[in-house]
């Protein structure tokens, strides 16, 4: 309740702010201006206050639509008036990695020792890609789990076609524009990346399969759904959407030790960030900070007190 009263205030005093009149400089922006600003993009966010500065946590989903009417010139403004920004890293693929996937690829889009989905999935699984491969003409008997799934999300469904750049892409932009720091969580190795997925056995993908057909059986009314449900921070609402649940059981979300250790990462780096002077903005993927004992549940039992849209 706190939290809620102090960011309410901040809101308040910002939007009571006078301007500057044409003889005066104009005054730098305050913590809470730049807060309002990054509301009024339109994306989920919350907001952290401590005794030196603000953290503002821009919950992210990926492939926007276009139809999604948010405004995302307002959170490269508040970009470019922060004092430092968080988004996340890309894997460290080295050539070595490379290499060591073209010569393992088949562990990586095949089912091994010549098995075939009918080894795996029970009878409704089957039937229920049967009906899927007839649809679509393709054959998934062999298929590595997780390619088929994501087969059936990027080209079936295709829940990636017309959309417009990720919140990381805007901000990071708009930070090296503005030459505002840039920091970035821990990233993984591209060897130990490869090493995990050519490790997991095919029954680990079968959710990711599940979810990816439900999302596909679902259509494309739900990706429309899912960015409109975003913009009205209706989060619980974006975490029950099919397209967003597929993307949450698939690797490398789903698994357990990549998972807990991607969500530690987050949680360490808005922490540190939180002792920093000034505002910190920092761009969060949404299924990261609202699933369930996710990044804003492990910041709350932290004793941070956290202001913005429920998330639960």
């Amino acid at each position: 309740m706190l939290a809620r009263k102090k960011f309410l205030a901040g809101v308040a005093a910002a939007l009571a702010s006078a301007p500057a009149s044409a003889q005066d400089e104009p005054a730098p922006p305050t913590q809470n201006q730049i807060v309002v600003t990054a509301q009024r993009s339109g994306a989920p966010m919350w907001t952290i206050y401590t005794e030196t500065g603000t953290v503002v946590l821009v919950g992210e989903i990926r492939a926007v639509p276009k139809s999604t009417p948010w405004q995302p010139d307002r959170l490269e403004e508040a970009t470019g008036e922060a004092q430092r920004v968080i988004i996340r890293s890309q894997p460290k693929i080295s050539p070595g990695d490379i290499f060591r996937l073209i010569f393992r690829g088949g562990r990586f889009t095949k089912l091994p020792d010549k098995t075939v989905a009918a080894d795996y999935l029970d009878a409704a699984q089957l039937e229920r890609l049967a009906a899927l491969e007839a649809e679509y003409d393709k054959d998934y008997s062999r298929g590595s789990f997780l390619m088929t799934a994501f087969d059936l999300l990027a080209r079936r469904l295709d829940f990636d076609d017309d959309t417009g750049d990720d919140a990381t892409d805007i901000v990071r932009e708009a930070a090296e524009d503005a030459d505002v720091p840039i920091e970035r969580p821990a990233r993984f190795r591209g060897e130990d990346l490869l090493d995990n997925l050519a490790e997991a056995e095919p029954e680990s993908h079968i959710p990711c399969l599940e979810a990816a057909m439900t999302a596909t059986e679902a259509g494309q009314s739900i990706i429309e759904a899912r960015g409109d449900d975003w913009r009205r921070l209706d989060v619980p609402a974006v975490m029950a959407n099919p397209l967003e649940i597929a993307l949450g059981q698939c690797w490398p979300w789903a698994d357990r030790q990549l998972g807990e250790e991607i969500r530690g990462i987050w949680s360490d780096a808005i922490e540190n960030a939180a002792r920093s002077d000034g505002t910190t903005l920092a761009v969060v993927p949404l299924r990261v900070l609202a699933e369930q004992d996710g990044v804003l549940d492990e910041l709350e039992n932290r004793g941070f007190e956290i202001g913005g849209p429920n998330w639960r």
